[in-house]
């Protein structure tokens, strides 16, 4: 029997993999395909619906991407998020505009017309999240507006005689209150879709036979980093092939402290062999003097290459590099894959690798189609201890890229003490498991103070805490001031070389999660 399916057409949003997502969680398989496939292979995969994601065009930039006006001759029910919306109106005649007031980020919905199935049991006013720069001016002929914001007078619009329906908000992401309700609606009361056939489970049990044909008794070299991405990863290739999984730890310089024994012990609770490689001095020689960010990443990716490769000629039949990569380090950066997505930044488990054919070792990545919490949701069914699967995220290019500008010894040792008292002060005060990522930024400015009735000069320090559930989108986290000040006491006087503390109190978007 066939499978109910959803095809999520991807217009190079930073989100499309998002609706994938929250299509899953919903139980429903789907196909994200690029804007232009044929007609005829939408009619060949018999989608029950089509969902037109958003995307960083103007309907009107030269090159924009465009569909043919056949597709909404189907008889298929479509849904438009964002471009996608703009994309609809566009091709039925109506016109778009720039926004008066762009909208980035939390935004409230009206309702003004509820006789509609996309809005079922929606409340009337409710939290969406916005991110777009155009907006609908006139709406086309047959369609009729269903919502607005205070600033956005068409957010919501469905045709009159068509399963047709667009929403200029992100239904996707969390932050948008009733957004998983509204996708409820159009995949089981407007698709009809029934039948649910996507789950963990079934993914895990897929990967690990997947792997196991792939790999046939080669080894596999694993750049394990100590996150529950590479212990989710290593688990389910170990699985696969047992000890033909070589993992292998390389201390950047830029860890947070006693991050070496950590991971030396918990791989150790988990079965599992890791070789520790110091590279402290080859990584600080290659970013002597480098201030670009987006160099800095790139130079860390290479060298992880290169040591990886090094490493591979002292292993017979190594034949495979893993990595634990997962979507949201492969759609921040896209451009590498798609031209489509404006390119934000690069990830040392993306953006260093050279192309592959230039590799020595295969690559292989089994969670790329995943996010963290669902990565999370795997290690919780695999068994993993609880002190891996709630450990904050922590880059691959680490203390490096929370380090504003030059890197050096010093700046290294500040970072490294200040970030130990604000996982000790989390701990303390019972929040670190109530917030997602806690880490601080070191910047390449100094400014006066006083301690101890003498002058001072010293660098300021950001504290960054958030809260998110996909890491595609995240909210700064409304802690007390008591823990505030404590933070910033504490460092202060206990850190030679920072005198300064401000608090980082942006979402993303319109800001990334990290720095740099």
């Amino acid at each position: 029997m066939k499978k109910d399916l959803i095809l999520i057409l991807d217009f190079g949003s930073q989100y499309s993999y998002m609706i994938a997502r929250r299509i899953r969680d919903i139980g429903v398989s789907i196909s994200l395909c690029n804007y232009n496939i044929s007609i005829s292979h939408i009619l060949s995969i018999k989608p029950k619906g089509i969902i037109l994601s958003g995307g960083p065009f103007s309907v009107y930039d030269n090159g924009a991407p465009l569909i043919s006006k056949n597709i909404f001759q189907l008889d298929i029910p479509i849904l438009g998020i964002c471009y996608g919306m703009q994309l609809i109106s566009f091709l039925f005649g109506g016109k778009i505009k720039k926004s008066k007031y762009k909208e980035y980020g939390k935004s409230y919905f009206i309702i003004d017309h509820f006789n509609n199935n996309l809005f079922y049991e929606i409340p009337i006013k409710s939290v969406v999240w916005m991110s777009h720069c155009d907006e609908i001016k006139n709406i086309p002929k047959k369609f009729q507006i269903i919502g607005h914001t205070s600033s956005c007078s068409i957010a919501s619009i469905m045709h009159l005689n068509k399963e047709i329906y667009a929403v200029q908000f992100h239904p996707e992401v969390k932050n948008t209150e009733f957004g998983i309700s509204i996708l409820k609606n159009f995949i089981l009361r407007i698709c009809k879709c029934t039948k649910k056939n996507w789950d963990l489970n079934n993914f895990v049990k897929n990967s690990i036979y997947k792997i196991k044909k792939r790999v046939n008794k080669k080894k596999v070299i694993l750049g394990f980093s100590g996150g529950v991405d590479s212990f989710v990863t290593a688990y389910i290739i170990h699985q696969s092939i047992g000890n033909y999984l070589n993992c292998i730890f390389i201390d950047t310089g830029f860890l947070l402290k006693k991050e070496k024994e950590r991971i030396s012990f918990l791989c150790k609770k988990m079965n599992f062999s890791v070789k520790i490689i110091d590279a402290k001095n080859h990584f600080l020689s290659r970013l002597n003097g480098i201030i670009d960010p987006e160099k800095k990443r790139k130079i860390i990716g290479k060298e992880f290459i290169y040591l990886f490769q090094k490493e591979s000629e002292k292993i017979k039949d190594v034949e495979f590099l893993a990595q634990g990569t997962i979507y949201s380090d492969i759609i921040e950066s896209s451009s590498r894959n798609n031209q489509l997505s404006h390119f934000i930044k690069s990830h040392h488990n993306v953006g260093g690798l050279p192309h592959y054919t230039f590799m020595k070792l295969k690559l292989i990545e089994p969670l790329k189609k995943l996010f963290k919490d669902e990565v999370i949701k795997i290690g919780k069914k695999l068994g993993l201890p609880e002190e891996i699967l709630y450990r904050h995220p922590f880059p691959g290019p680490g203390l490096s890229i929370r380090i504003i500008g030059e890197i050096n010894e010093k700046k290294i040792s500040i970072l490294k003490e200040a970030e130990s008292i604000l996982l000790q002060e989390l701990k303390n005060y019972n929040i670190y498991n109530s917030v997602s990522q806690a880490f601080i930024i070191l910047l390449p400015i100094k400014s006066v103070g006083v301690m101890g009735d003498k002058r001072t000069y010293e660098y300021v320090a950001v504290l960054r805490i958030i809260n998110t559930e996909d890491f595609m989108t995240a909210t700064f986290s409304h802690l007390s001031y008591d823990f505030l000040e404590k933070i910033s006491n504490r460092i202060i006087n206990e850190v030679d070389g920072i005198n300064r503390m401000v608090y980082d109190i942006t979402s993303k978007p319109p800001s990334t999660i990290e720095w740099e």
